[in-house]
Formats: structure tokens, C-alpha cells, sequence
């Protein structure tokens, strides 16, 4: 049987599992009278509500006789870990490009991992049905792409496919009326110009990992391309570790993959791609081979965490009333199965305490962690988050990021005043009709905290992305915290209109009458740089005079939502995110407000001190 092993790689939201969903169409996998939803490969509640891919996916299907291997990709930078990896287990890559927006950040990220592991691309122009697009100006974004990160002249002959993903329609000419139903020039295409996979199935099993799953009935799933050989169900194999160790093991259970479905297998041969389970602590990058014949293939190398921040059990007033899970020995027994299967996660308890560091790959990779331990009934608190600082030979070093902005030209000044105080450093401003590009370097700790405040100058018409770009030594700039003040409760109590029309013209409130608070709890932003202590549960005081019901006329400004990204991103290194099942509140770590002066007051002695 043909096979070919591909992945799909692009920037976010230009429509990789919209395309999935069409091929899984064409090449006929689901039945005529089965109901199949959009995007079917986001299989995880927050992929399906925010339109991304977390993690990545495999889908199987047959098309004239071949047997073509899927894998959707994540966009995300802070996903970039399950990129590299996926290019051990493919032959070529589909890299799709908006023909709207043409190039960007994480389409250089992605083809450039493709290109460091020489997997042959074929391009796919999307969303030719869109309005004002250039076609010929895309191509020619993704040839400069190319040849700006060296592609060998092998690959820079690359193969074009245009499609509407969203239309489901393709078609080998870049005239958007030559368009036709279905999706058969993509797929024709991938049998024509992905090559089959080098395999020996005579030769000795051998098989890398280069993803992990989790169950908690056999332990880690090892998940790779089987690169020569067979293997089945209760064989004893060998697993060589990263440490330089091994360990022999009997093959629990073999997985191959049909359309959506991950199926129980009792065989498979080289150039599959399967999971294996058996081996309960098996990693990414070891080797799987015939105890016969041990031979290691070469090591993966993981992109380490840049980013960190402390979890912990949840020490507010409100605590205990809307989760179920709240103990320290349950919130480490998921950190750890967490860690099972994303190797990008690294988590280290701090002594004694009922705290964790927990390291990632961004704010998004943190951040999707503690909303899906939210939805499962979990309680916590964790910290602003931080970047991982190396010392390498006495010099300490810190991650740098590709910025790119897409801003309208109105906002330009602003944007880049505000870049300017973060001490990013522009590399190239492309200025259009009415929209701005503009390129920089900057530190990632220049990022922390940007997010809200860029969608607050651009009125929320301005696109941001970033990708790592590397460790750099670390700039003398005060960079991460934020430079205004909060609003912080003094009381605890339900929060009334009275109050809130009082408050309100010292800032902006988060909050809205009728929500409960908590002494130290913060309830809205200041306008100044320094945090103002408010009461928000006052009552007014009823007299023969005034009447109760006067309060149904207070109009008040509608408070700013925040997300949970928007609440990680605004709050300074003082203050922590109260995370449970139904909301999440920013909070000062000392609660008590005289407390909290007295320390604010020695904190300023001491740096006047120095």
C-alpha cells in the first residue's frame, strides 16, 4: 500500500483545520449520512471556542488507493515544540498561506523547522475568495521567505495549490474563478509530489517517539513513524533512553489512526504512523527497536521553557466555596499527568510549601493549563508570570522574540512610543494604504503585559504575534511590570451601585454592583501610578429623607472585562490570579490593607537605601 506522511503547517487562523476538515470531505472518510462538526480535528473544548490548535493532531485517510497520514499543526509559537517534532515523522509539509495577509511570524517559524529537518513543502495559497487579495504579491512574500532562510535549491522549486479552505474548493490556477468543488488538486498533489516514506519492512523494528499521550491504565503513549520493520501486539521490544539506558518491554497495545478515530491495531509496518503502549515513563526522542538489534536513532532536541510562574493552593477568603479540587496533593497529581504528555512543561515543587514553578513555552501554553484545570473543578492561585533567566559563564542571558505588529497608521505613533519605553529595536516598518507593519526585536520580558495595553492604543484593530527568536544577555531596562496603580477592596462584602458610583471616578472598575469581593481583592484601575485602597461595599445610609429605591437610578460606566490571558498579563509581581470553576480574580499577595502599607512603605525604604 502507498503511503505518504505529511503535516500541515501555517500562522494562526490561516486555516489549517478548516482544510483538514475539507480533505476528510473529499477524500470520502465520512459518510454521506454522518453528521460531522467544523473543524473536527479541534477535539478539545477551548481549541474548538478560540479557533486554535493546542495540540497536534493525526488524521488518516484513503484517497485513489494511497493511504495519506495527516498532521495538524499548532500556529501558536508557544506550541512550537510539537512542530519540530512532527518533522521526524513526515516526509513533506503543506504550508498554507492567507492569500490576505500573506507571510507572517509563525509562517517563518514553521517553515523554517521544516527546512532545518529538509522536509520537502508544497505551497497552498487560502482564502482566494476573500476580497482585495494579491495573489501574486503572496507568492512572492513566500518565495522571499524561502530564500531568507536559505532553503536549498532543491526546495525553493516548490509546488503551488490554491483553495478556499472555508468553501471547500481548490484548483492549480491562481485565478480565484478557475476554483472547482472539492478538494482533489490538493490531494492529488500530495500523492504526486510528497515522496513515500525510506523504509525497510524486511529489516530489524525501529520506531522513534516524537509525541506522547496519556492514559492512566498503561501510562505514557509513545507516538512516531515506524521507520523499518514490523511490529505486533505482545512483541518484547527495547526502548533506548534518553539517559543512554535501556529497558526491555512487551507491547501492550498498538494504535494506528482511521479518518478521526484512533483504533486498536494488531500490526503495523514501516512508514506507519502508530502509538505504542507498554513502556509506562517512555519520552520523546528515545528509540524503540528489536532487542536484536539496538540502534538509536538521533536525539530530538527540545526547546526549553522560557517562561514561569508559581501555582498554588488557593489561600483567599472565598476559597473552598466554588471548586471540588483544592488540596495540594490533588493540584501536583495533575500538574504531573500534565507532564506526562507535554514535554514542553516542566513543573518543581518549592520546599515546604504548598506552591509550585511551573515552566512553559509562553503566557498562551500557561494559560490554556489553568483553564482546563479550571473546567475540572479546579481551585488555585498563580503568580505574574516570569521569563527563565540562564547563566551561561558568569553572563546572564534572556529570551529575545520576533514582534510583529499590524497596526492602522493612525495608531503608529503610539505603538511605537510605547515600543520604544520597552526597549524593542525596529527592523523594518512597511507602511500601506491604511495599515502599518512594523518588525522588532525585543525581550520577552519587554511582552509581559503589552497584550491588553496594544489592544487599548489600537482601539482593537491592531494584529500582534511573536515568535522565540533566541537567548541574548540581558539588557539593563526595568521591563515587565505595569506603570499604573489598582484599585484594592478594603472590605468584604457584596458590592452595591452606591459604592461603585463613588469609586468609579478614580479609574476604571472590573467589577459590577452586586459581586461579592474580599478585603484586598482588586476591583479596578487606577488612574494614577499608585494603588488606592476603596471601599466598593459601602451602603448608603437610609433616613426619613432619602428613600432606598433612589439607588435604581445610579447609571453607571460598563465595567472592562478581562480575560484570563488579560488578568495574567495585567498584574504585577505583588499580586496573584485567584483561579476557580466559575470566575478568576486578581488579588494583592498581602491581603490585610495595613499590612500591605507597611510593606509597600519598607519595600521603598529599602530601594531608597541603595
Amino acid at each position: 500500500m502507498e503511503i505518504r506522511n505529511i503535516a500541515i503547517i501555517a500562522h494562526v487562523d490561516h486555516g489549517k483545520t478548516t482544510l483538514v476538515d475539507q480533505l476528510l470531505k473529499t477524500s470520502g472518510t465520512f459518510r454521506s449520512n454522518e453528521e460531522v462538526n467544523d473543524r473536527a480535528m479541534d477535539s478539545n473544548d477551548i481549541e474548538r471556542e478560540r479557533g486554535i490548535t493546542i495540540l497536534a493532531k493525526t488524521t488518516s485517510i484513503m484517497y485513489k488507493g494511497c493511504k495519506i497520514n495527516i498532521l495538524d499543526t499548532p500556529g501558536h509559537a508557544d506550541f512550537g515544540g510539537e512542530v519540530e517534532r512532527i518533522m521526524n515523522m513526515v516526509d513533506g509539509c503543506l504550508l498554507l498561506v492567507d492569500a490576505f495577509e500573506g507571510t507572517m511570524p509563525q509562517t517563518r517559524f514553521v517553515l523554517k523547522k521544516a527546512l532545518e529537518a529538509h522536509i520537502k513543502p508544497i505551497v497552498c495559497i487560502n482564502k482566494v475568495d476573500r476580497a482585495n487579495i494579491d495573489i501574486a504579491k503572496t507568492l512572492d512574500e513566500v518565495l522571499t521567505l524561502f530564500i531568507e532562510l536559505g532553503a536549498p535549491d532543491d526546495l525553493l522549486d516548490f509546488k503551488v495549490v490554491y483553495a478556499s479552505a472555508l468553501k471547500g474548493t481548490s484548483s492549480l490556477d491562481p485565478d480565484p474563478n478557475t476554483q472547482v468543488e472539492g478538494m482533489d488538486a490538493v490531494l492529488q498533489m500530495i500523492i504526486d509530489e510528497i515522496p513515500a516514506p525510506k523504509v525497510d519492512e524486511t529489516k530489524p523494528f525501529q520506531l522513534q517517539v516524537s509525541l506522547l499521550d496519556y492514559n492512566d491504565f498503561v501510562g505514557r503513549i509513545g507516538i512516531g513513524t515506524i521507520k523499518r520493520g514490523s511490529v505486533h501486539v505482545n512483541d518484547n521490544v527495547t526502548v533506548m533512553k534518553n539517559d543512554g539506558t535501556t529497558a526491555t518491554f512487551r507491547v501492550m497495545k498498538l494504535f494506528g489512526y482511521e479518518g478521526l478515530k484512533r483504533l486498536e491495531v494488531e500490526s503495523a509496518v514501516a512508514g506507519e504512523i502508530v502509538a505504542i503502549a507498554g513502556y509506562p515513563t517512555i519520552n520523546v526522542g528515545e528509540t524503540v527497536c528489536d532487542p536484536a538489534h539496538l540502534e538509536a536513532l538521533p536525539k530530538i532536541r527540545l526547546d526549553e521553557p522560557t517562561l514561569q510562574m508559581t501555582f498554588g493552593t488557593n489561600t483567599s477568603p472565598f476559597a473552598g466555596k466554588d471548586g471540588k479540587l483544592l488540596t495540594a496533593r490533588k493540584i501536583e497529581e495533575r500538574l504531573f499527568r500534565e507532564t506526562q504528555k507535554d514535554v514542553a512543561l516542566k513543573v518543581e515543587r518549592i520546599p515546604n510549601s504548598e506552591t509550585w514553578i511551573v515552566s512553559g513555552r509562553g503566557e498562551l501554553h500557561l494559560s490554556i493549563l489553568i483553564e482546563n484545570m479550571r473546567r475540572e473543578g479546579f481551585e488555585l492561585q498563580v503568580s505574574k508570570p516570569e521569563v527563565i533567566i540562564k547563566e551561561i559563564d558568569g553572563v546572564k542571558y534572556e529570551p529575545f522574540e520576533d514582534l510583529e505588529i499590524d497596526v492602522p497608521n493612525e495608531y503608529v505613533g503610539d505603538i511605537m512610543t510605547s515600543m520604544g519605553s520597552r526597549g524593542a529595536e525596529l527592523i523594518n516598518m512597511d507602511t500601506r494604504e491604511t495599515v502599518t507593519k512594523l518588525t522588532y526585536v525585543i525581550a520577552s520580558r519587554g511582552l509581559l503585559g503589552f497584550v491588553t495595553n496594544f489592544m487599548t492604543l489600537t482601539k482593537g484593530y491592531g494584529i500582534l504575534s511573536h515568535t522565540y527568536k533566541e537567548y541574548r544577555p540581558l539588557t539593563s531596562l526595568a521591563l515587565g511590570e505595569r506603570p499604573i496603580g489598582v484599585l484594592v477592596a478594603t472590605e468584604t462584602g457584596q458590592a452595591t451601585p452606591y459604592a461603585i458610583e463613588h469609586v468609579e471616578e478614580r479609574g476604571i472598575m472590573f467589577i459590577e454592583p452586586g459581586v461579592d469581593v474580599y478585603e484586598g481583592m482588586i476591583v479596578g484601575e487606577n488612574r494614577y501610578d499608585i494603588d488606592l485602597a476603596v471601599n466598593v461595599v459601602l451602603k448608603k445610609n437610609l433616613t426619613n429623607v432619602r428613600s432606598s429605591t433612589k439607588d435604581n437610578t445610579v447609571v453607571l460606566k460598563t465595567p472592562r472585562k478581562m480575560s484570563l490571558e488579560a488578568c495574567l498579563d495585567y498584574i504585577n509581581s505583588d499580586e496573584l490570579v485567584e483561579i476557580t470553576p466559575s470566575t478568576f480574580r486578581m488579588r494583592k499577595k498581602i491581603l490585610n490593607t495595613v499590612e500591605r502599607k507597611k510593606y509597600d512603605a519598607h519595600q521603598k525604604a529599602l530601594i531608597n537605601e541603595k
